[in-house]
Formats: C-alpha cells, structure tokens, sequence
C-alpha cells in the first residue's frame, strides 16, 4: 500500500500495566480493522501478537511486536508494549518510535504501579495519549474512581468522552458524550454487532453533568469559542473535535474511553478517537539530529518524504524467518537494494528484503518513506537504537542510553553441545535488548550474564533453553557490588628500574579522596614549575584509571575518587611515559588500601501494592530487608508503599509478597544508587567473593 499522504497515518502504542488487558486490546483493534478472522485469547495462550512462546505461557509480552492495520481510511501502526517492569527499557525503546498511545487500565485495579512507570516514560517522551479503561465488565470495576485516580496518582487531566451504561455484570455499552447517543452491544462475540440507540432515561443528568465538564475542558483551547459559549453559544461538534484534537496533541488533556476488550464493547469508538484525536507522523516534534559525538547540531530530521534518509533501528527479532530489524523511518523513502549507512559502525549495508509484519506474518515491500514502521530482514551489524540514513547526507538521531545492569548470574552449558551454540545464542540476545549484557570472568572463565532485574534474567534463561535449544546450569544471583573510600590521603611513590641500558624513572605526589556520590572517577593536575613536564599527565591518569576497575576489597569497579597529581620528579634520560603510568597503577595499590576502602551496594527504588489488611506484613518484611520506608498512600484498591531496599535483599521478593497478599501484591523496583554497606554485610560479600575465588583457583 503506497499512500504517501501523510495525514492518514497514525503510529501508535499500547501500554499498560501487566494484565490490564492490553494484548487482549490489541487483538480486537486487529479483529476489527480485518486483520484477523477469529481472535485469541491471552489466557487460552494463542494470541495473534505474543508468538514467542514464553509470551503464550506466561501470558506476558516480552517483546513489543509490530503490525499494521487500517481505520477508515487511515493506516494505523500499532505496537504493543511490555508491562512487566523488568522489560520498561523496551517501553522507552518503543516509546520513542510512536508518535501516540493508549493507555490501558484495568476498572477494577486502576492505576498501578508499573502504569506510573510507563506513564512517566510516556510523559518525557511527549507522546499523546488516549485512556481507555478496560475490563468494566469484572467485579469491582468503577470507571469513576480510575478517572479519579489518573487525575490523583499521574497528575494528568483525563477528558472523560464516554460514560459506561451499567457496571460488572450488566456492562452492555457506553454514551458518547458528544453526540449524546448510547452504543449498546448485544453479542460478546462479536464487537461489530451493535446499535446506537437513546442512552437510558436516568443517565441523563449524568450525561448533562460530564458533558459540560468536557466542554468547559475542551473550548479552553480557542478564546473565540470560549467567549462564544460562556455567552451561552452551544459550540459544534465539529469545533470540539478541532479543540479537543489541539489539547490531545500539546498533553493538556487525555480523552478517556471505556469498555470491555474481552468481551468487545467499547473497541469501535477508541479506535475513531485514534484517528480524530492522536497526532499524523508530521504533527509531532521532530527528531533532533546529532553529530557523531552525541553533540546535538541543531538540524532536526522532518518527517519528509523528499527529504534525506533518517531511520532508526528500535527493535531486532530473530525468529524462525532470520533475522529482523524494527525500523521506524523519519524521513525520505526506502527501496530495496538501496544502500544505506549505519552511523554507529560507519559501515554500509544494502537492504535486501523489507517486510511490513502482522504479529508473526509478513507481507513483502518493495518501498517505504517517513512515517512508515517495517522491519529489515537480515541486516548484519545493526543494533538496537543504531540510526540508518543516506550515505550521502549522513546524520545521526538521537543516541539512545541505556542503564547499566545491576544483577547478574554464572551460566555453564550443561554439555559440549551446548557450548558450542552458546556463544551464538547470547551474540542475538545481546542485539536483541541493550540493557542485557554478557561477560567472561578472566579469573574462572565463567559465563556471565548481567541484567535489570531477577525475572529478567529469568527469561533469558528460558529463551536460551527454548528458543536457542541451549540448556544451560545457572548459578546464584549475583549483585553488581561497588567500591569507594572514605578518607584523604596524601603519598608519594616512585616507581625506578635502572639495570643497565635504558631504565625507568617517575616519581608522583599525589592527594586521593573521596568523590562527590555519582562522579565516577575524576583527575587533575596541579603541578607546577615542570616536575612531572605535561605530556606525562595523561599517562598518571591511564595507570589510575586502568586500576579503578578492580577495587582493593574484593575486586568491584571503583566509585568517585578523585586524584591531584601536585608534585613529582623525572630523569631526563630514564623518564617515559610508560615509567609514569606504571608509578600510577603501584600508586594506586599502595594508597587505595590505606584510603578507608568500602563497600557500596546498589539500593533500589521499591514501589509496592498490597491490599489494606496486609500493610503490616508488607511493612515489616521491608524493614527486615534492611528497606527505608518513604511514604505510604492509601488507595481505593490497597495501599501504595514506596521504600528503598537493598538489592541484594530482594531476591525472592515477589514469591513472599504473593504469600503474604495471597497473590494481590505486586511491585515495581529500578536502580536508584549506590550507598554504602554495612560493616556485617560487607565483610559476608568480601568473604563469599574471597571463597569464590579461592575455589575457582583449585
């Protein structure tokens, strides 16, 4: 389908938190847009878009699959997103593709702790969103209190468009506040089977009520309407749908719908609100270009079909069909066997076949331009976040960073098969998600594998074993520990080897202290009057970094130290750079142990949901994990508690607190910061790192 016109392109998202149901409204915006005859269910484990079969089983989307269907005319991308907070990097990875989204609530359970996250995301990415409250069809549903929440717990503004007719069981369809009129849906089975109708008799000072708060919303928009209708002027819908369109795009407000996905009511009039109220790929502010430093250069890549090829590479697949890379074009237009650059490795490729994907099925293209999502089949050395343009006008987009991994775990393949596949399997799983990270212990020659949280690691156990036919032995998890120190030293150290020929001569004075928390490592030089001449200076600073890696405890990188080289001596013959850097690294092991050294650990930020009658339990069991309780917000559905917990305390966490809700608690955790550990648990990990050690050398 070659439309060029732009307009009638919408590239949006769903997210939400886990079990909202969104995969489930996914599934009934493609049963409805034609794209599938018979829908799946989730919980029947054969939905069209999770196809990998962890997904099916766990009944969670791993992977933000990508499909394209059509609207009244207009050609909607849609991506559906994680939940699951361990896998949010690919909610800002796909978030930062889409020009708009659907924000998915369960009535029942509102606004979760992992929909915060999301929402939060969403809201540094700018994107538009529309609200839709799902499953009003359960018991305990109340569209009312999650319109009330959204505004309480996100801060936002929901523009309430519809209102439900009946709750739980006898939910049978919504009045659309524009038109007044009742959309009622006979079928559960079939959403297409329906009748608009007069809303019941006593919803009409309901409907009254909310839809002059919509207006009121809505005309703030444009003065003129506003003076129109504070004069008492009713404004038509068409000029609403115009305002309500300008305050969607600029964030002031989010129009808010309602149904039940399961049982297909309420699909048809979020899908419309897709096309009237989010944002075409030329409504949204475009990418800012950057050089190859990361230095923005004040270009921007305008979605232009004319313009120059800009790209960006926001997901790869492997499946059985090969290799696929997700792209996102901004700008110009793709055609096979065109030849494009990647400007992260600075090598060319040729793009051989490009697809456009329906879930796990794919329609062969010939041509793509801006504003068009496909995916690349077979491109080699394209990663995530890597920008595609034209060689001849290269530029790049945005950088995309990543947070660095704070657990890890030990694999071994359990026979020589499967180390034989094991290398290959990581090298795809590490271009498959960037927060994901591999590395060989030099000391024992283990596998190591380094992620964002336990379920990560997890699952990526588990795409070994089934996807990768791989069966690997897993070890304990491991916390990415870290060390600093605590006082100012003051020393000296020469480092002189003269046997002979040509020797070695540098002597350094130098101040180490600690850092400012976050600083990393810093050096400076105030050497004066030509004791250590200057092109000396950046060796001292080599030795002293090159040591950080391996701190004096028990091997963890080094955190925030600072280093002032201030005096020193040379030999004009027997000086190089070479003798500097290695007074440096012998600096480092003499001083760095005399410094205070200590331990600091990663501290997580926990948010935690748990139903009233167990806040107790909850509480003291984060106390006994060595948790800082921050605040507690008490909800309609339970209670909200955030703490900051160790992360080395919270393995196991959410099988305890399943226990103690009976299956009704759920968390949220991200890495917050490294503070220090206390003396008793240092000197456990120092003694557990140092037996690792010593039983890997037998």
């Amino acid at each position: 389908m070659a439309s060029s016109d732009l307009s009638k392109y919408r590239n949006i998202g769903i997210f939400a938190h886990v079990d909202a149901g969104k995969t489930t409204s996914t599934e009934r915006i493609l049963k409805l847009t034609g794209k599938i005859h018979k829908s799946g269910e989730v919980h029947d484990g054969e939905s069209t878009m999770d196809f990998m079969d962890q997904e099916a089983e766990r009944g969670i989307t791993i992977q933000s699959a990508a499909t394209t269907c059509e609207w009244k005319g207009h050609r909607l991308n849609v991506i559906d997103t994680p939940g699951h907070v361990d896998f949010t990097i690919e909610v800002y990875r796909s978030l930062k593709v889409l020009d708009g989204g659907i924000g998915v609530f369960c009535g029942s359970g509102g606004v979760e702790p992992q929909s915060e996250t999301n929402w939060r995301y969403a809201n540094d990415s700018e994107v538009s969103r529309l609200i839709f409250v799902n499953k009003l069809d359960r018991i305990g549903a109340d569209f009312y209190r999650v319109v009330k929440q959204v505004e309480d717990v996100l801060a936002a503004t929901p523009l309430v468009m519809v209102l439900p007719i009946g709750i739980e069981d006898e939910f049978t369809g919504v009045v659309d506040l524009l038109t007044r009129k009742a959309w009622i849906w006979k079928d559960e089975k079939n959403a297409e089977d329906y009748t608009i109708e007069e809303p019941p008799a006593d919803m009409a000072d309901q409907i009254e009520e909310w839809r002059e708060k919509l207006i009121e919303t809505a005309v703030e928009q444009d003065d003129d309407l506003m003076e129109k209708y504070l004069e008492g002027e009713e404004p038509s819908i068409e000029d609403l749908k115009r305002c309500i369109r300008k305050g969607t795009l600029q964030l002031d407000f989010f129009p808010t719908y309602c149904g039940s996905a399961f049982k297909n009511k309420g699909m048809q009039l979020i899908l419309d609100a897709v096309v009237d109220y989010l944002p075409d790929p030329t409504e949204v502010d475009p990418q800012p270009e950057v050089d190859l430093e990361g230095n923005e250069t004040g270009k921007h890549a305008i979605v232009d079909i004319k313009g120059p090829l800009r790209a960006l590479a926001f997901k790869i697949m492997d499946d059985r069909f090969g290799a696929l890379t997700f792209v996102r074009v901004y700008s110009g237009e793709l055609k096979k066997g065109d030849t494009i650059l990647n400007t992260f490795t600075g090598k060319t490729e040729r793009v051989g076949r490009m697809v456009e994907m329906h879930a796990n099925d794919r329609n062969e293209l010939d041509y793509a331009h801006a504003g068009d999502i496909i995916a690349i089949v077979g491109m080699k050395d394209v990663q995530t976040g890597h920008t595609l343009c034209d060689p001849k006008n290269p530029a790049t987009l945005e950088p995309m960073v990543f947070p660095d991994p704070v657990i890890s775990i030990a694999i071994a393949p359990k026979d020589k098969a499967a180390a034989e596949k094991l290398g290959v399997a990581l090298g795809k799983m590490i271009k498959e998600d960037p927060s994901f990270r591999v590395e060989t212990d030099d000391d024992s020659g283990e596998t190591i594998m380094k992620g964002m949280g336990e379920l990560h690691l997890d699952i990526k156990v588990d795409i070994l074993k089934r996807t990768h036919n791989v069966d690997v032995i897993v070890g304990e998890p491991q916390v990415a520990y870290r060390e600093t120190i605590t006082q100012k030293i003051e020393d000296s150290y020469t480092h002189k080897k003269q046997s002979g020929g040509s020797g070695q001569f540098g002597r350094i004075d130098y101040i180490i202290e600690p850092g400012e928390p976050g600083s990393g490592f810093n050096f400076e030089s105030t050497v004066t009057g030509g004791s250590v001449p200057r092109e000396y200076w950046p060796a001292v600073e080599a030795g002293f970094k090159k040591m950080m890696g391996r701190g004096v405890l028990a091997g963890f990188p080094l955190l925030d130290v600072k280093v002032n080289l201030f005096d020193g001596a040379f030999h004009a013959v027997d000086s190089s750079a070479m003798a500097f850097e290695i007074a440096a690294m012998g600096a480092f092991r003499q001083t760095i142990p005399k410094a205070g050294p200590q331990l600091l650990e990663p501290i997580m930020k926990v948010d935690v949901f748990c139903p009233d009658d167990n806040v107790g339990d909850v509480i003291g069991d984060l106390n006994r994990r060595r948790g800082m309780i921050k605040s507690q917000d008490a909800g309609a559905t339970g209670v909200r508690i955030k703490a900051e917990v160790p992360l080395s305390e919270m393995f196991g966490y959410i099988g305890t607190l399943r226990t103690m809700t009976s299956g009704r608690g759920q968390f949220s955790m991200e890495f917050l910061h490294y503070l220090p550990c206390p003396r008793n648990v240092a000197e456990e990990v120092i003694k557990e790192v140092k037996e690792r050690e010593a039983a890997a050398k037998k």
